[in-house]
This record gives C-alpha cells, sequence and structure tokens, in this order.
C-alpha cells in the first residue's frame, strides 16, 4: 500500500474506540433495547464487533451466536469459540446444515437444477441472518452487523444476509482499519493472521474470489470515496487501470445493496423520498 494512503487511514485507536463504543451504547438503547446480538464466524469484523459490542453494554449486554455449515472451517468455529472465552460472553451454536440443505432438496428438485456455489452461498447467509433476528426476538437482542467500509462498497456481501442488521458499528471502517483496530484491542492472534473468508465453501477466500487484495481494495476506494478523486485521475497517476475500472465497476454495480428498496412515488409525502426523519425521531 502507497505509504501516504497508509498514513492517512491510519486511525487514533483510542478515540476511534471511544467513539464506536458510545455509538453502539447509545444508538442501541435509542431503538429501546439494552442488548446486542451478532453473528461470531470466526474472522476479524465479527471478532471486532464482539469486542467493541461488550466495552459499550458489558459482557451480559452481548449474545454472540455461531451458525456453521458443513463444509465451514473447524478452524473458523474454534476460532470464534476463543473469541467467547476470552470475552466471557454468553452464546449459542446453532448449525445450518438441515434447514440449507432441506431448502435445495426441496427447491432444487422442483426446478430439476443443481446448487450454484453462489446460491447455496446466499442461501446459508440469508438463513444466519433469519437466525439472528429470530433469536433477536428470543433474548431481546438488537442485531448488530458486521460488514466493514471495504465490503459494503464493492457489494462483497448477500443482500437481506450478512449485509442486514439494525445496527453496524463498523461499516465506516475499511479493512485495513478493521486490522489495525482488531490488533490494537487485542483481537487472537490466529484471527488477525488468517486468509480473510467468508467460509461459504472449502478453500473460499475473500481476495481469492474479488481476485485483488483488500489493502488493493482500501487505497483505490479511499482515493474514489474520501477523496472525490476520478477513475481518470488515478490511472494518470500510475493506478493499474484495470484493477481501478474493476472496482469502480462492482461500487456502481451494486449501488442498490447499499439502499432501501426504492418505492415508486405517487403521494406526495413517500417513504424514504419525502418522509425521512432520524432514527430516533419522535422519542
Amino acid at each position: 500500500m502507497n505509504p501516504d494512503i497508509q498514513a492517512r487511514l491510519c486511525l487514533n485507536e483510542r478515540l476511534t474506540v471511544e467513539i464506536l463504543v458510545e455509538f453502539i451504547r447509545e444508538e442501541v438503547r435509542k431503538a429501546g433495547f439494552e442488548k446486542v446480538i451478532f453473528g461470531l464466524s470466526g474472522g476479524i469484523d465479527s471478532a471486532l464487533v464482539a469486542y467493541l459490542a461488550v466495552r459499550a453494554l458489558g459482557r451480559d449486554g452481548v449474545h454472540a451466536v455461531m451458525m456453521p455449515y458443513r463444509t465451514s472451517s473447524p478452524a473458523s468455529l474454534r476460532d470464534a469459540q476463543t473469541v467467547v472465552d476470552g470475552l466471557a460472553i454468553p452464546h449459542t451454536i446453532v448449525p445450518i446444515t438441515a434447514a440449507v440443505d432441506a431448502y435445495f432438496a426441496t427447491v432444487d428438485a422442483a426446478l430439476a437444477a443443481q446448487a450454484t456455489p453462489l446460491r447455496r452461498g446466499n442461501r446459508m447467509a440469508r438463513e444466519r441472518m433469519c437466525t439472528l433476528f429470530d433469536l433477536s426476538a428470543h433474548f431481546g437482542a438488537l442485531v448488530l452487523g458486521t460488514s466493514n467500509k471495504t465490503e459494503l462498497l464493492l457489494g462483497y456481501g448477500t443482500q437481506f444476509g450478512d449485509l442486514a442488521s439494525a445496527l453496524n458499528p463498523i461499516g465506516d471502517l475499511y479493512k485495513t482499519q478493521v486490522r489495525q483496530l482488531a490488533r490494537w484491542l487485542g483481537v487472537p492472534a490466529s484471527i488477525l493472521n488468517k486468509p480473510p473468508s467468508a467460509d461459504l465453501w472449502e478453500d473460499q477466500t475473500d481476495e481469492k474470489e474479488l481476485g485483488f487484495t483488500y489493502d488493493e481494495a482500501d487505497e483505490v476506494l479511499y482515493q474514489l470515496v474520501d477523496l472525490r478523486r476520478s477513475a481518470a485521475e488515478l490511472v494518470q497517476a500510475g493506478a493499474d487501470e484495470r484493477l481501478v475500472r474493476a472496482i469502480v465497476r462492482r461500487v456502481q454495480n451494486n449501488q442498490y445493496k447499499r439502499r432501501t428498496p426504492v418505492i415508486a412515488k405517487l403521494s406526495s409525502r413517500t417513504v424514504g423520498v419525502d418522509f425521512r426523519y432520524l432514527r430516533d425521531w419522535g422519542r
């Protein structure tokens, strides 16, 4: 990564943690909750959310849920358990294999088709979020999101799956910054040092699927989004044109994932268009 970009992305860890901890505490309570629930995958993003949530609400105010599928890496479950044990937080393990496989056994028989890895991965992500929202009702806990800014901008996530949540404390942190903050908070080395993966199928890694590294993506995204430089300016300054075009294309094509559903306007005040208030309006 360009040293200049790396320096600009570098956080004041203590201040950032203070802001995010207060954000969680305030927004959870504004919504009328005292607890949060989230999926704990064994990856760095959900681990960071766990550490932040405990600081905000205490051990009794968080609940982690591990949702392995039959092809999930056993190491992922071990890493998630390491976080749970280290923070001493309540947790539940809900295997999703039976639910996902039952769905495909039914629908693919009807369609005379075989699920692609993409379909199966999306179903797994949505099954996990369905589980979280069901358990949120059981525990009276608000669902926290675990998608970072790099993933949100690239659209690297499943709509109404891992991209869904009631509150996302790390959505404005690039992956580079997630790593920095997780290291500062003491997230275990086994999580910090492993290749990022959604763990949707065997040997799946984020960077292999994307076709570029998170460092490469963060450098381009930071200049495009935060510095508002054009793709042409980046290429002229020496950036790889193919990489820049690929990232720009992903950001543009996945805008729909970052928006609430578009509603056709018929009245004078349309939800999401004219009828727009702050989250805590009316309280």
